[in-house]
Protein backbone atom coordinates (compact mmCIF):
# COMPACT_ATOMS: atom_id res chain seq x y z
CA UNK A 1 0.00 0.00 0.00
CA UNK A 2 1.50 3.12 -1.07
CA UNK A 3 2.67 5.36 1.95
CA UNK A 4 0.07 8.26 0.93
CA UNK A 5 -2.63 6.23 0.88
CA UNK A 6 -1.18 4.71 4.96
CA UNK A 7 -1.15 8.13 6.22
CA UNK A 8 -4.66 8.58 5.08
CA UNK A 9 -4.85 11.03 2.11
CA UNK A 10 -6.32 10.96 -0.83
CA UNK A 11 -4.22 11.21 -4.51
CA UNK A 12 -5.20 14.22 -5.03
CA UNK A 13 -4.41 15.56 -1.99
CA UNK A 14 -0.84 13.79 -1.86
CA UNK A 15 -0.32 15.26 -5.04
CA UNK A 16 -0.93 18.52 -4.09
CA UNK A 17 0.80 18.93 -1.25
CA UNK A 18 3.81 17.67 -3.46
CA UNK A 19 3.50 19.54 -5.74
CA UNK A 20 3.65 22.61 -3.28
CA UNK A 21 6.71 20.89 -2.24
CA UNK A 22 7.89 21.13 -5.20
CA UNK A 23 7.41 25.14 -6.00
CA UNK A 24 8.72 25.98 -2.51
CA UNK A 25 12.01 24.50 -3.25
CA UNK A 26 12.78 26.34 -6.31
CA UNK A 27 15.07 29.24 -6.67
CA UNK A 28 13.77 32.63 -5.87
CA UNK A 29 13.48 33.53 -9.45
CA UNK A 30 11.46 30.89 -10.41
CA UNK A 31 9.34 30.47 -7.47
CA UNK A 32 7.33 33.67 -8.38
CA UNK A 33 6.18 32.40 -11.47
CA UNK A 34 5.29 28.54 -10.03
CA UNK A 35 3.37 30.00 -7.03
CA UNK A 36 1.00 31.78 -9.62
CA UNK A 37 0.20 28.36 -10.55
CA UNK A 38 -0.61 27.22 -6.97
CA UNK A 39 -3.83 29.30 -6.83
CA UNK A 40 -7.05 27.38 -7.15
CA UNK A 41 -10.74 28.11 -7.72
CA UNK A 42 -14.09 26.35 -8.33
CA UNK A 43 -16.86 26.67 -9.76
CA UNK A 44 -20.32 25.07 -8.34
CA UNK A 45 -22.83 23.85 -11.16
CA UNK A 46 -25.71 22.50 -10.33
CA UNK A 47 -27.84 20.01 -11.77
CA UNK A 48 -31.35 18.29 -12.69
CA UNK A 49 -32.61 15.92 -14.68
CA UNK A 50 -28.56 15.79 -16.20
CA UNK A 51 -28.71 19.54 -17.47
CA UNK A 52 -27.14 22.22 -15.58
CA UNK A 53 -29.74 24.80 -14.12
CA UNK A 54 -28.12 27.15 -12.27
CA UNK A 55 -23.63 28.04 -11.83
CA UNK A 56 -23.13 29.79 -8.95
CA UNK A 57 -19.06 30.54 -7.53
CA UNK A 58 -18.00 29.48 -3.80
CA UNK A 59 -18.97 32.98 -2.45
CA UNK A 60 -22.41 33.27 -3.84
CA UNK A 61 -23.98 29.63 -3.02
CA UNK A 62 -26.02 29.77 -0.15
CA UNK A 63 -25.08 30.11 3.53
CA UNK A 64 -26.70 27.91 6.10
CA UNK A 65 -28.48 29.54 8.79
CA UNK A 66 -28.50 28.54 12.47
CA UNK A 67 -32.05 28.13 14.29
CA UNK A 68 -30.88 29.76 17.11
Amino acid sequence: MPAWRDAGLSYVNYSSICARLVRLALKPEFRADAMKRDITSIKITRWRDGKPIKKTEPNDAPKKRSSL
